[in-house]
């Protein structure tokens, strides 16, 4: 093979190489595989991604796993996370950009035993409260701050308790209320024996102190390159269509959330009670970020009186670029 054939061949090797690279998408999740990330699950094992000419590979996440991290690692192109954790992680210099917004609601509550007597957020003073941190923590900080209720314990203030991912701490009555979320956790509590009378739930939706959960996240500079761009519309617009898909059809995208559980440690029965919960959560989204949603988060954030989660309110941290595209 002469030079100029070589060269030819390398070119069009390459040029393969690059465009198949430009169709390979990697999502890094915020936890384990389960139905709170049905639509990406659904999308993948519908084809909804093949037919975007799409190769995505999702990784699942875990308790010792930060999405920022990976992402800002180049581990990901792209990663779903709470925007309290993203917004805090961009003032902290990792530049991040929302791209999409599947859920709309907020799942996140606080349960406690009701014979606590508590029975309205002041009853939380001398009390002891779970709480999931890794970036989750932001949202309570938050509401404690503008309810005037200090951390650091007390009898005038809540005694923090690092919370595992699990409901032990309330089961075993080290904790007078614990996080948990309404697709999750909460049936926890209950498939242990609790009946739901003997427990008094708080959500963060009633509180007024709700932030945006489960957004799709980028790296800033990405959003430079063209073809990263028209990569992330067709990521999205297959994503969307699984997440609708899996809506209306919560049982068939539990049962796909187990073919794709490596671990085997989730049951169809849990996953499905799942996705009915999470498809409460993104009913009413489109993909497309509410900016007024972004306001009510940044307002929340930015209300923690002398210690707030952010110290300004971000700019450009947020983009209608790829969801204008990919919806219309």
């Amino acid at each position: 093979m002469n030079k100029t054939m070589i060269a030819a061949a390398l070119a069009v090797g390459l040029g393969g190489m690059a465009q198949a690279q430009d169709n390979d998408v990697s999502l890094q999740l915020q936890w384990v595989t389960q139905s709170q990330f049905a639509g990406y699950y659904v999308a993948l094992d519908q084809g909804f991604y093949d037919e975007e000419g799409l190769n995505v590979t999702i990784l699942p996440g875990g308790p010792d796993i930060a999405p920022p991290q990976v992402l800002a690692g180049g581990g990901a192109d792209a990663m779903l996370n709470w925007m309290p954790s993203a917004l805090a992680a961009r003032e902290r210099g990792l530049p991040v950009v929302n791209i999409a917004q599947p859920f709309k609601t907020s799942g996140l509550m606080l349960t406690c035993w009701k014979d606590t007597g508590i029975e309205s957020v002041e009853d939380f003073r001398g009390r002891t409260i779970g709480v999931w941190f890794f970036g989750n923590e932001y949202p309570f900080l938050s509401w404690m701050a503008q309810a005037g209720i200090p951390t650091d314990g007390g009898p005038d203030g809540v005694t923090v308790l690092r919370q595992g991912f699990n409901v032990d701490p309330l089961l075993q009555r080290e904790a007078d209320c614990i996080s948990t979320m309404t697709y999750n956790e909460y049936g926890q509590v209950l498939d242990a024996g609790v009946d739901p009378a003997e427990l008094v739930t708080f959500m963060y939706e009633d509180q007024g102190v709700a932030t945006l959960e489960d957004g799709i996240w980028v790296l800033e500079q990405n959003l430079e390159d063209p073809a990263f761009v028209e990569k992330m519309v067709r990521f999205v617009r297959a994503s969307m269509k699984g997440w609708k898909w899996a809506e209306e059809n919560p049982e068939a995208a539990g049962a796909i959330i187990i073919e794709y559980d490596e671990t085997g440690a989730q049951s169809e029965a849990a996953q499905i009670r799942m996705m009915q919960e999470v498809a409460k959560l993104t009913a009413g989204s489109n993909g497309a970020l509410d900016p007024a949603d972004y306001e009510r988060t940044v307002a929340t954030l930015l209300g923690g009186g002398s210690d707030p989660v952010i110290s300004t309110a971000p700019t450009g941290a947020w983009t209608h670029v790829i969801t204008d595209q990919a919806l219309n």
